[in-house]
Parts: C-alpha cells; sequence; structure tokens
C-alpha cells in the first residue's frame, strides 16, 4: 500500500513532502525568510515563536512509518557553577516540539553528563529547562553521567540532586514513562512509532548487578518490542574518523547483557568524543548498532547539540543529522565563521545512513505474520465479472496440463483454457507456490515465454465468454499481481503481456494510430515498466498509461481503474505519474477472446509473458485503493 503521505483517494495531506524543504530552509537561514513562510523560520528562534505550539497537546503520528527519535549528549559545561546558560538547551528543546509534527518526534534521550559538578544549583537550572517538555507531555529519559553524580559509585549511592530533579517522580508523568529500578537511577519507557510499541532503556553511569537483572527482566516482559539502549558510557573512538570500539565498561555491560537479548539493537552513549559508531553481531547473529555522540569539545560547549535519529520503515533505513537549534536560531545575527561551522556537521561520524531491514532484524522477536489464504468469495465484490486464482495446482511437481481449465471464481462463465505455441517445452507454463504477500490465493503460475523464436504458453478466455463482449461504460477495475524474473531481459522478453484483449483497434472500428495494436493490453516493456495502452468507447484509437521501472524479482501488485472520465494506473496502491488527462469511457471490443500471458500485433501472437502472474480481478466500476485486493482484511464481528 502507497505511504500514509500519499493518498491517491483524496488530497495530499497539509504538511506532506514538506519536511525535506523546511529543514533545507532552516539550515540555510536567509532561505527561510526568502519564502515568506511562517512555518519555515527557525524554530528554536524566539521562546515567545508558536504559541499555539506551546500550549498543544504534544501527539506523534503513532502509525506513520517515518518517526524520529532526538538524541541529546553531554551539557555539563552549560551548567558549570557559576557558569550556567541554559539557553541552548531550551533551544534544542524547542526545536524538538516546534518540529514535532513535520519530524514526527516520538522521543528524546539525554545521554547523561547533564552538568559539570552534580550540584542544585545546576540540576534546578537544567530541570528548569526541560519543563519546556513536562508541560506538552514530551516522552523523554535522562541518564547520570559522571559527573552528575559521584563517580566511584554505582546506583545504589542513594539521594543525589540528580534523582531530586530527574528521579521517577517527576518521569512517572510523562506518557511513555514505564518503571525504575527501586534506586531510581535506571528507568525504562515505552512509545509507539511505525504501529508497533518500542522500548528505551536508560541506563545508569554504573548499574549494579540486581540492576542489569532488572533490566533483563524488563527486556523478558516485554519480548516483542525492539529495544534501543542509552548509557552514559559504552563505546569509545580513539580519533576523528576511528571505529568505534568497546571501553572496559562498555565490554562489561556487551557482555553481561547486550549480546544475549537480540531485541537490543541499538546503543546510544556520550562521555567520550570524538563521535564514532561500529557494528557488533550479538548471539543471535544480528547487528548492534553501537553509537557515540558527545560535542562537549566543541564550540559553546557543544550548544546543546542534538542528533536527529530519522527512522524511516518504508526505506529500512535510520538517516542520522546533527544540528544545532540555539546556533539556527541566531542565523539571522551575522554569525562569523565558528559558528556558521556549528549549526550543521556533516562528518560520516555527524550525517549518515543506517540501513536496516526491520522486519527481518526483528523477526528473532517479532515475526510478522504471514497474512493468509482468502476465499475466494470475500474476492467477489459487487460489480466483480470476473476472478481468476492460481493457488491449486492439480500436480505436485507444477507442470500444467494441456487441457487446463482454470475457473472463473466469479460464476460468470469466463474460464480460461490454456494454448502454447507449437514446438514449446511443457515446462513453459508451470504451477507455482510463489505470490505475493499480500494476494488472496496463495499460488501464481510461471509463464516462460520469449523470441525469438516465439516460444511459450498462455491462456485465454474460450469464444463465448460473456466478458468478450463487456464495454464496461460504468467504467472498470482490473487487477493484477506480477512478478518479473531476474533474468528477465527487454531483447527477449520486452512487450509480454499480463492480460489484454484479442483483435486489433482497426476491427474494433477504430481509425486513429497503429491499427494493428490491440484494443487492449496491459504489457510489460523494455524498461521493464507497465504499459496500459486500450481504445477507449469515445476515441478514434488508443490511450496510453505507463508506470515507472519495476525492478525485478519482486511482487507488484497493478491497478487500472476507469471513472468514466478518466483511465487511472496504480502500482502497489500509488498513483503512477503518466496517468493521461484525456477523457476516457469505457473498453472498445471486437467481441474476441481475452488473453492472459499473451500480447497480439496484427491479429498474430507477437510476444509471452516471461514472469510469475498471480491474483486477477475484473470488476465492472471504478474501486477506491482502499477496496484493492492487497487490502486489509476487515475485521470480523
Amino acid at each position: 500500500m502507497c505511504s500514509p503521505l500519499h493518498q491517491p483517494d483524496g488530497p495530499l495531506l497539509p504538511d506532506a513532502g514538506r519536511r525535506t524543504f523546511l529543514r533545507a530552509a532552516a539550515l540555510t537561514g536567509a532561505a527561510a525568510a526568502a519564502t515568506g513562510l511562517v512555518s519555515a523560520a527557525p524554530a528554536a528562534a524566539l521562546p515567545q515563536q508558536n504559541a499555539v505550539a506551546a500550549t498543544a497537546r504534544w501527539r506523534p503520528d503513532p502509525e506513520s512509518p517515518r518517526f524520529t527519535l532526538v538524541v541529546m549528549p553531554d551539557t555539563q559545561y552549560l551548567f558549570d557553577g557559576a557558569s550556567i546558560n541554559k539557553a541552548p538547551v531550551e533551544a534544542s528543546l524547542r526545536y524538538v516540539l516546534d518540529h514535532g509534527r513535520d519530524e514526527n518526534i516520538v522521543f528524546l534521550s539525554h545521554l547523561g553528563d547533564l552538568t559539570e559538578s552534580g550540584r542544585t544549583d545546576e540540576f534546578e537550572a537544567i530541570g528548569e529547562a526541560f519543563e519546556l517538555l513536562d508541560r506538552r507531555q514530551v516522552g523523554y529519559s535522562v541518564v547520570a553521567g559522571n559527573h552528575d553524580i559521584k563517580s566511584s559509585t554505582d546506583d545504589g549511592r542513594g539521594r543525589t540532586p540528580y534523582l531530586d530533579t530527574f528521579g521517577p517522580r517527576r518521569m512517572r508523568r510523562l506518557p511513555t514513562y514505564g518503571g525504575a529500578t527501586p534506586d531510581g537511577y535506571n528507568t525504562y519507557h515505552v512509545f509507539r512509532a511505525a504501529g508497533r510499541e518500542w522500548l528505551v532503556l536508560a541506563l545508569d553511569w554504573r548499574p549494579s548487578t540486581a540492576s542489569l537483572a532488572w533490566a533483563r527482566n524488563v527486556i523478558a516482559k516485554h519480548p516483542d518490542m525492539p529495544v534501543v539502549l542509552t548509557t552514559h558510557e559504552l563505546v569509545y573512538a580513539d580519533a576523528d574518523g576511528d571505529e568505534a570500539r568497546f571501553s572496559d565498561h562498555g565490554e562489561h555491560l556487551w557482555d553481561e547483557l547486550i549480546a544475549g537479548h537480540d531485541q537490543i539493537f541499538l546503543t546510544l552513549n556520550g562521555h567520550y568524543w570524538p563521535a564514532g559508531r561500529t557494528t557488533r553481531k550479538n548471539t543471535a547473529g544480528n547487528d548492534v548498532h553501537l553509537h557515540l555522540t558527545n560535542y562537549q569539545n566543541r564550540y559553546y560547549g557543544g550548544s546543546a547539540m542534538i542528533r536527529l535519529y530519522r527512522f524511516d520503515l518504508a526505506r529500512n533505513t535510520i538517516d542520522v543529522e546533527t544540528i544545532s537549534p540555539w546556533v539556527l536560531g541566531r542565523a539571522g545575527e551575522r554569525l562569523n565563521e565558528l559558528e556558521r561551522g556549528e549549526i550543521e556537521l556533516t562528518g560520516p561520524q555527524d550525517r549518515f545512513a543506517v540501513p536496516i531491514d526491520f522486519e527481518k532484524r526483528f523477526a528473532g522477536f517479532a515475526p510478522v505474520p504471514v497474512r493468509g489464504p482468502r476465499p475466494a468469495e470475500r474476492l467477489l465484490i459487487p460489480g466483480t465479472v470476473a476472478y481468476w486464482r492460481f493457488d491449486s495446482p492439480a500436480h505436485l511437481d507444477g507442470s500444467v496440463a494441456a487441457d487446463l481449465r482454470v475457473p472463473d471464481q466469479s460464476g460468470h462463465r469466463n474460464d480460461l483454457v490454456r494454448e502454447a505455441v507449437p514446438g514449446s517445452a511443457p515446462a513453459a507454463l508451470r504451477w507455482s507456490s510463489d505470490h505475493h504477500p499480500d494476494q488472496p490465493g496463495h499460488g501464481s503460475l510461471y509463464f516462460d515465454g520469449s523470441k525469438p523464436p516465439l516460444r511459450g504458453a498462455y491462456l485465454r478466455t474460450e469464444n463465448n465468454a460473456p466478458l468478450n463482449t463487456k464495454t464496461f461504460r460504468s467504467g472498470y477495475t482490473i487487477e493484477a499481481f506480477l512478478r518479473l524474473p531476474a533474468d528477465w531481459d527487454a531483447g527477449r522478453n520486452a512487450w509480454g503481456a499480463v492480460l489484454g484483449r484479442r483483435g486489433t483497434l482497426g476491427a474494433a472500428g477504430k481509425t486513429s494510430g497503429d491499427l494493428d495494436e490491440p484494443v487492449a493490453t496491459l504489457s510489460v516493456s523494455d524498461g521493464p515498466g507497465l504499459q496500459w495502452a486500450a481504445a477507449p468507447l469515445n476515441q478514434p484509437g488508443a490511450v496510453t498509461n505507463w508506470s515507472h521501472e519495476l525492478p525485478r524479482d519482486r511482487w507488484w501488485h497493478v491497478a487500472v481503474v476507469n471513472d468514466t472520465k478518466h483511465t487511472t494506473m496504480y502500482v502497489d496502491g500509488c498513483v503512477v505519474a503518466r496517468n493521461p488527462a484525456t477523457r476516457t469511457t469505457g473498453l472498445a471490443t471486437a467481441g474476441l477472446p481475452w488473453l492472459l500471458g499473451a500480447y497480439e500485433y496484427g491479429g498474430r501472437l507477437d510476444q509471452l509473458m516471461h514472469g510469475w502472474l498471480g491474483d486477477i480481478r475484473i470488476v465492472e466500476r471504478p474501486l477506491r485503493v482502499r477496496d484493492f485486493m492487497t487490502a486489509p482484511t476487515p475485521p470480523s464481528h
């Protein structure tokens, strides 16, 4: 199904597609002002900005496949005894509030060393800054660093200004708070994003043996949640560009907790600089991404820089960016060269992408349920005139009988029969268990067609099938599932058809274009892409829709929808670009059979399909995307 940001059934969402523009505009400062768009102004510029956003409840989209986790590392030099300046931290927190919607920010994690000396006045100042998030009920976590407490102690150290400021008494008011160790120094948090729940495990500077046992128990009680582990010390890098490696304490955490818990896929820590990262295999053989983030050595103690971890489950990627909202918000103050260099960091350890196949990575503890087959009768929606599926092979070896007949599940007697080019191998058409994951029928037919010489087999309706004379004056929806093999070659396989009508444009009474072309065909071009070339009733020739190029060796769903005015092609539920505005009504016909897997030119067989075809359905009315065969199964009552 298409991204939530693109809804073919209605208008684009108001803020859809603007995130990239807004970020680019903000980071150039002057460009934002030039646009004249209020929402493009630097979000961190003024505390008074966006008064509505300052009071509205924080509501990230829990179902979007794209969301952002914000990370704030060591801020200790901003809260150092008599030298306290909370403005940079507040600017970063305001960025979270002001960009919460367009970035879909779901959570913020501070990585410790909030203060330089762990004094009460230092914690009072940074605690006041975080009230910005408290008032909006924004989920966040903090951990104690070695400067926040007495570094020689573990989490059994007792009461401290850190615990008084950021202990469970404060955290339990947040909607994401899950619980804490009895000492209060270790917490866990749960947020919902991309249609699932995620767990953040926030560990103390030195968690005790009992606290590590608590952490294991928390993970065990949330067995299907991916876990992001945050702590102050874990990995370090000796120099810029070096691969990160474990500190002694980090090795201890890896051995005692991380390696044996497959749910932990990402760890985040501060403490050391420069920034660095590495990847290690856990005991399950899966990658754990270990990231070090700390900028306290930079101008203005790091200016409360934040990392934006933009998760994109649609692209199987985490895009990582590092910015300073505080410096960004002062972009109109004639920043000098030093300051301008701190707006955004673009080094390989500060701006990068992490490719993760989320479904595969989480399969060991949260496998995606395989969608089961659906009975044919559930697909027979009003207006269905033909429905074919290929999930009942008569021969377990995949061979197809010469007298194969595929029944029309709609009951309208549009059965399919097998035809073959003389001299073609028996295996030119065979059953397969392969299918699109959202396909109702769990099976397909493999068509092994090619030329030259022309070889292969195909299916057709019989000469007296009612479908042959249908003109679809009330509109139509034609859907098909297909997959092109890795060896698909344009020179041998281009223009094989998924389905189409036998008969030429000339035979159907048309007068424009190449009259030897078929009256209707859904073909695979040399791209390979899909082409729907069909003659409507109200035009003198064919009108053509084109898809984008389709990568090989994966399943696709295509739908062609005519609403009596226009014809629109969809691929995987998304409208393609090349849909003509030409007015089109119905489909012309020469009264001849429909073909599956074959293309004719001049009334003669010209090319055969090379690839798999799954379920195919034809409905004599326009359908909405949510009514396609890929649509989620409605809940039973």
